[in-house]
């Protein structure tokens, strides 16, 4: 990849060494981190090594760019399309194996239609293909690491002694490759497990009355990156989008949590980081500000009463 981008950069008039890929752990992350000819550091990652990165840069008066961990709602209200809102849930919580920053993890539905919405989703929960992702029609991949396979296992295990009900998965599959079950869990919102991420095709479901309530569900974890509200109704929509709605830097409406974030202003609140990636907001990220003031004349106001001569 370094070859690649490289030769574009050389065919371009440009030094190719403006692109540098390093390949390693911790050591390679600290050195940059602590660098003081590095005056910015963009970092993606999780809440506690992006805390670690943050405090490093900042002892030597650096900036940071972090883009950290994400723990994203999709709330349903009832007077939402069902088969729209179903669809963009699968799609979020399932795609990418649950392994994406902008990943759907908490499904917050209204009480008139909570068991509708939850049968429908388990039917199409049946219905996904696990396999290789190159192959055509497989819908759900594997794990990255054995390790995150490990993870998986042992947050089943902390789901179900904090009282989590499994609706669907639950479960690895014993094959080649880092492979696991989608899931689907019922559970409290004050939960501990539910404020934490746990990176994988986890998704916590949860019933509500109000949109306050709502609302206070989905603003009640640390991190705050992505969010989403599925309803027809102009006044919800802007109490969603507005100062008493959602605290996320990525706030959708009839859409899901992820998908749609290339080209905004990407980034999160909270525990997330603050951080804002492409979009009209990248290119202020990378600057440095400077108030300029230019004196075009040859006299200046002075302190009264000194005479130059």
């Amino acid at each position: 990849m370094t070859k690649i981008v490289a030769s574009v950069l050389e065919k371009n008039n440009l030094p190719g060494a403006i692109f540098t890929s390093f390949c390693g752990g911790t050591e390679i992350g600290q050195a940059i981190a602590l660098d003081i000819r590095i005056p910015l550091v963009s970092f993606t990652g999780s809440t506690r090594a992006g805390l670690m990165v943050q405090q490093q840069v900042s002892a030597r008066f650096g900036k940071c760019l972090l883009e950290l961990s994400g723990n994203n709602a999709i709330i349903v209200m009832d007077d939402a399309d069902i088969q729209l809102a179903v669809r963009s849930v699968l799609f979020a919580a399932v795609g990418t194996a649950g392994q994406r920053c902008t990943t759907c993890r908490r499904l917050i539905l209204h009480e008139n239609i909570y068991q509708t919405f939850l049968d429908q989703l388990v039917e199409v929960y049946k219905q996904v293909r696990i396999g290789d992702p190159l192959e055509k029609g497989t819908l759900l991949g594997p794990l990255h690491t054995p390790a995150s396979k490990e993870n998986f296992l042992k947050g089943i295990q902390t789901i179900k002694s904090q009282g989590g009900k499994i609706l669907f998965g639950g479960s690895a599959i014993e094959s080649e490759g880092n492979f696991v079950q989608p899931t689907i869990v019922e559970i409290t919102p004050s939960a501990p497990v539910v404020k934490e991420e746990l990176f994988g095709p986890v998704l916590y479901v949860m019933k509500f009355q109000s949109l306050k309530e709502a609302i206070e569900i989905n603003n009640s974890v640390p991190q705050g990156l992505s969010s989403s509200i599925f309803t027809k109704r102009p006044d919800i929509i802007f109490k969603w989008l507005g100062p008493h709605g959602s605290d996320c830097g990525i706030v959708n409406v009839n859409i899901p949590t992820n998908g749609a974030e290339i080209g905004g202003a990407f980034g999160g609140e909270k525990a997330t980081g603050g951080g804002r990636e492409a979009g009209s907001d990248s290119w202020k990220q990378y600057m440095r500000r400077a108030t300029c003031t230019i004196n075009y004349g040859s006299e200046l106001p002075l302190a009264q009463g000194i005479n130059f001569g």
